[in-house]
């Protein structure tokens, strides 16, 4: 018997995947996702993510390392028809390499106590979104919460920016920013909205305890609707003639912040 026929532009297995890279309601709906690029299938493979299925650009001779490596594992491996990947993929110069995963997100409950949590309100940029997962995820932080009204944080540009950083670090999708920061409270989280300007120096505010960094939309900031919920307002002092940062610099300078207090709380090792 011979190889499998490579799918084309029209098997149902493809049209998922194009609507899985396409359609914010297709990945709510089944509770996946795709991963573009071969590494970032290699760090959900690092990650332990269950993949359930890899696909593979026509000419792929051999077969990518990455893939090889899914195949291995036990996962089912595609070879796509001449042309498909550049029809389906959500980037101009698709790689090689497409995998779709089923979605990693975690219940807000399944994060109570972990600190610092990065809660993000109304961040509709899928860049800044997935930077946002990367800084906090080199800092340490606790986890990610992605309220109603912000980016699909599984959506594909998303998942290219945060370099594999959603699958490292719990990561909690939807939830009514009220709801979310009520529960915060009543489970003893110290609430800190950022702003522009106007509130305490972020290097001066303790982040020993339990602890919600709660950052807004690029352009409007944090809502009013919250205001009430925030027990402290931050702001990073800034020198030059920039009136604010970009949103994901800011959360990663807060969580790095956060970090260092971390660091210098710890206890030093025994002397050699």
């Amino acid at each position: 018997m011979g190889a499998p026929s490579p799918l084309g532009a029209r098997h149902q297995k493809v049209t998922r995947l194009r609507r899985l890279l396409g359609q914010r309601s297709t990945r709510l709906r089944e509770g996946a996702f795709a991963i573009e690029g071969e590494t970032l299938v290699a760090e959900a493979l690092d990650a332990g993510l269950a993949l359930e299925a890899v696909f593979v650009a026509a000419g792929c001779v051999p077969l990518p390392a990455v893939a090889a490596r899914a195949a291995e594992r036990g996962y089912r491996v595609h070879t796509l028809a001449a042309g498909v990947l550049e029809r389906i993929s959500s980037t101009v110069h698709p790689q090689p390499v497409v995998a779709v995963a089923p979605s990693c997100d975690v219940a807000l409950e399944r994060v109570a106590g972990s600190s610092p949590v990065v809660v993000c309100v109304d961040v509709r940029d899928p860049g800044n979104a997935g930077n946002i997962a990367r800084g906090a995820e080199a800092a340490g932080a606790g986890a990610i919460v992605f309220c109603a009204g912000s980016v699909d944080p599984f959506n594909p540009k998303t998942v290219r920016s945060s370099a594999g950083s959603l699958f490292h670090v719990p990561v909690v999708s939807g939830g009514d920013p009220v709801e979310v920061l009520e529960h915060m409270g009543a489970w003893g989280y110290e609430r800190l909205g950022t702003v522009a300007s106007g509130g305490e120096p972020y290097d001066e505010v303790s982040f020993a305890g339990p602890t919600a960094v709660v950052v807004g939309n690029e352009a409007h900031g944090l809502p009013p609707a919250i205001g009430d919920l925030l027990d402290r307002h931050v702001t990073i002092p800034m020198a030059g003639r920039t009136e604010s940062l970009n949103v994901s610099m800011a959360s990663a300078l807060i969580c790095f912040e956060a970090l260092r207090q971390r660091r210098h709380a710890a206890p030093l090792g025994p002397s050699r």
